[in-house]
């Protein structure tokens, strides 16, 4: 495991890769490299966030209901309500495609002898194998700077991948390294090596497959390639092109190497190109463009880019003098490092491995999984500060909402738009063929939509509100109501499913397709209060918000089992997997916000006793799994199973490079890199020193006893304010809250839900947060906000404003053992400094 030293933000080890999920990751957003850190010949695996097999999906422009969908639908709902289960599994099927999602796919392998010498005969290691790590072997990747290096006696090897040059960028201080070699898993159409004014170039290029089989169906012919040539105007229907150029020079250094790769990607609806000479002189110019600024130049725009995001936020938990502590900053610098590298602007959103992969037929397609993965991967960005990488998200999200409005009027005869629990880059949103449990799942857009509730609350922008979120919103709000159906004088989704279990209902009967799941209630409920909450604060309620009010408030929330537990599913119906890895039952706790401690403490008591029980019985087996479980450990406040968590995450579900592994006893090592892990724990770690959905700014609600001394600075909380914070002793000591400037973001909107002032609290309206049911940390007044946060019990704040005049803090009475609430009035825009005193 990687060792600790004094500076957490730093991975350092003494042996190179012996599998992908052991590499060294690079990324620009889009470009990726993964070093594998050999000696004598490095591997570099080469990645583009674009490259992935096939091509648009055929769609009609006027989509109409398929008869043959509309009566399975409704043999479907006759089943699940008279109780038939087998019956219900069998007419789902019905609904299926035979389709599935395409594959994200690798480049190929850069193999590079970086120190001069190729290796004799016999000296070749390939994975699973240990290359000779060399006296003086080490290999390190400097999370600040997002630059890896690799050291073997006194040769050298830097490399970074730049966003601003969009170039990877690979330097030995040997002078003689020869020109690297390449291999593609694709056949190579071009490959040949040129020498032009003192520089090597490597030329390669290809076509993705035509078409890729999922990893996990057997097939005869799992990968297809298409070898028509292309159109005239150089696109294919399928097989898109891709081009590589690399570019060999000396340095006063040594020698550098300066690459990138081209795709034929044109759009998610559009015939990508194959036209593999347009894209080999894109690549070429490309590197030929960089290849006029030194390597220090081109370091130094890559850094300056890279820590603009990075260096927003800094978690220091050094002053804790423990190990775990420190593996957790690092855990957390990672995530974030990993998120900056894999996700911004204009690029794809981060896949189920971010940009990285080295097979043909990853796991899982390496696709877009929407029953929990895709939105892990974004769960932190908000409170990091790092709403710009949350963009290629909302663009798959605006995408899938136009691509989902065939599936929503063929397969069920409804209105809007639909994902179901697999998609990619060509916007796929049929339900795939399989087995009910985990395919016919239909509310992946729904899911998906609740994280536009939490861009809102943190930063609200009237234009993102009408032009981004609505649009998608009156989407998924019209495909919810057409899924909603009477049961017992009140609203449940059907058919409906709680994502890849099953249950056993009272016959005895295993099935997985009913009505009334609890997380599709929870879904529902939440999609409807957010379409209304956002239109009201725009101003454009219609008759479909008022059809949401409406049924929102008919939709029969979830109950209690006999032992105070959350039920998964309707009365009658128990789980098959009192372990199972998802934990989707609860995600009104986390990522949702409707049930909490103080607005609806008997269910948040329910959800403590769930997850226990789920624990019990082995759930949090996989990476992203025990990421959700570090997740509602912090919304409990259970600080013992938060620190064990992060402890299984780091030392159990890693690999010695930090990367998040998936068990898998079919893949290299017995387990396969996802990202969800990595991303998914950047929010548990926030939320453990900051939260801010149950009606204040939280500060120190879930703190692990060996994170006694530390600070934080800049998280972002609901409402826009930006928190820095020291804490000694387990007890917050000082803090500054950067308040937003302006009104339409002084305050985060009001919610699903209207509460009563709180006693004491003067002004505090309870206005509740967009994306939940939980109070708004801040309430607009006429000159500007009043801000309530929660403490440990013990400490009293004394608040100054940004001029050093004392303002009046008043009690905000909550019934919450062990925590306090403090509320003051802050004009806009305004800084408030807070310092503690310890009472008694």
């Amino acid at each position: 495991m990687t060792d600790v030293n004094l500076d957490p933000s730093c991975l350092e080890l003494e042996e190179p890769a012996r599998y992908f999920h052991e590499a060294f990751l690079l990324g620009n957003g889009s470009l990726g490299g993964a070093l594998w850190g050999r000696p004598g010949e490095e591997w570099v695996d080469l990645n583009r966030d674009t490259l992935w097999s096939g091509g648009p999906i055929a769609r009609g422009v006027d989509p109409v209901v398929d008869p043959r969908a509309a009566a399975a639908l409704h043999d479907l709902r006759a089943a699940i309500a008279r109780g038939d289960h087998a019956a219900a599994d069998t007419l789902a099927r019905r609904l299926q495609s035979p389709g599935w999602t395409q594959s994200y796919q690798p480049v190929g392998r850069l193999r590079w002898h970086w120190q001069g010498q190729r290796p004799g005969q016999g000296q070749e290691q390939g994975p699973g194998k240990h290359a000779a790590s060399g006296e003086g072997y080490r290999r390190s990747l400097d999370l600040r700077r997002a630059r890896a290096e690799l050291r073997v006696g006194g040769d050298r090897l830097h490399a970074f991948a730049s966003h601003p040059d969009d170039v990877l960028v690979l330097e030995t201080t040997h002078p003689d390294a020869p020109p690297p070699d390449f291999e593609s898993p694709h056949p190579l159409l071009v490959s040949r090596t040129e020498h032009v004014d003192g520089v090597t170039w490597l030329l390669a290029a290809g076509r993705a497959p035509s078409h890729v089989v999922p990893e996990y169906e057997r097939h005869a012919e799992p990968v297809r390639y298409d070898a028509a040539p292309p159109a005239v105007d150089g696109t294919v229907a399928a097989g898109m092109g891709w081009a590589l150029a690399a570019a060999l020079t000396r340095t006063s250094a040594g020698s550098r190497l300066v690459l990138t790769v081209e795709t034929g990607f044109a759009g998610w609806d559009r015939r990508p190109s194959a036209d593999l000479t347009a894209l080999i002189q894109q690549a070429r110019s490309h590197v030929a463009r960089a290849l006029t600024a030194s390597t220090a130049e081109l370091a130094d725009r890559h850094e300056r880019d890279y820590r603009e995001f990075f260096d927003r936020v800094r978690l220091d938990l050094t002053a804790s003098g423990d190990r775990g502590a420190l593996d957790a900053q690092r855990y957390f610098d990672f995530g974030r490092y990993l998120l900056i590298s894999s996700s911004r602007p204009g690029t794809q959103a981060a896949n189920l491995q971010g940009i990285w992969n080295d097979d043909v037929r990853p796991g899982w397609c390496s696709d877009y999984t929407t029953n929990i993965n895709v939105e892990m991967n974004y769960w932190g960005a908000g409170a990091v500060d790092l709403g710009e990488l949350h963009e290629p998200y909302f663009d798959l999200l605006a995408e899938l909402a136009e691509a989902g409005r065939s599936t929503a009027i063929e397969t069920y005869g409804a209105r809007g738009a639909t994902t179901h629990h697999n998609t990619g880059l060509w916007r796929f949103t049929d339900a795939v063929s399989g087995n009910p449990q985990w395919a016919n799942w239909q509310l992946g857009l729904a899911w998906m939509s609740a994280q536009l509730g939490l861009r809102l609350d943190t930063a609200w922008s009237d234009g993102f509100a009408r032009e981004r979120a609505l649009p998608v919103l009156r989407a998924v709000g019209a495909f919810v109501l057409d899924q909603l159906v009477e049961h017992e004088g009140g609203l449940v989704v059907s058919p409906s499913s709680s994502p890849e279990h099953s249950f056993r209902d009272p016959q005895g009967v295993v099935g997985a397709v009913t009505a009334g799941s609890t997380i599709d209630q929870e879904l529902a409920h939440e999609a409807l209060s957010l379409l209304v909450r956002v239109a009201d604060r725009v101003g454009e309620r219609d008759a479909l918000v008022e059809e949401a009010a409406s049924a929102r408030d008919r939709i029969r929330m979830p109950s209690l089992d006999e032992r105070g537990r959350l039920r998964e599913w309707l009365p009658g119906l128990a789980a098959t997997e009192e372990g199972h890895r998802h934990l989707s039952h609860l995600y009104g706790a986390f990522p949702g916000t409707r049930i909490t401690p103080t607005s609806t403490p008997v269910e948040f008591e329910a959800v403590r006793r769930s997850l226990a029980h789920r624990l019990s019985h082995g759930s949090g087996y996989t990476g992203w799994s025990q990421a959700w479980v570090l997740c509602l450990a912090a919304r409990l406040g259970e600080t013992e199973l938060a620190e064990h968590s992060l402890d299984v995450l780091v030392h159990d579900l890693s690999s010695p490079s930090l990367l998040d592994l998936h068990p898998h006893g079919e893949r290299p090592g017995g387990a396969l890199f996802q990202i969800d892990g990595n991303l998914g724990a950047i929010a548990g770690v926030a939320e453990l020193v900051m939260q801010s959905h149950d009606g204040a700014i939280s500060l120190l609600p879930a703190l692990p006893a060996t994170w006694g001394g530390g600070s934080v600075r800049g998280l972002r909380a609901r409402g826009g304010h930006v928190i820095d914070l020291e804490w000694s002793d387990g007890m917050p000591v000082a803090a500054t809250l950067r308040h937003p400037a302006g009104p339409a973001t002084g305050a985060a909107a009001s919610g699903c839900r209207e509460a009563a002032p709180a006693a004491g609290a003067a002004a505090l309206s309870g206005a509740a947060a967009l994306s939940g049911s939980a109070s708004s940390s801040g309430a607009e007044t006429g000159t500007g906000a009043i801000v309530t946060i929660e403490v440990p019990r013990g400490v009293r704040p004394r608040v100054t404003d940004g001029a050093g005049r004392n303002l009046p803090v008043l009690p905000v009475h909550v019934a919450r053992e062990g925590r306090t609430r403090w509320s003051w009035p802050v004009p806009t825009g305004a800084t408030s400094s807070l310092e503690f005193d310890r009472e008694g």
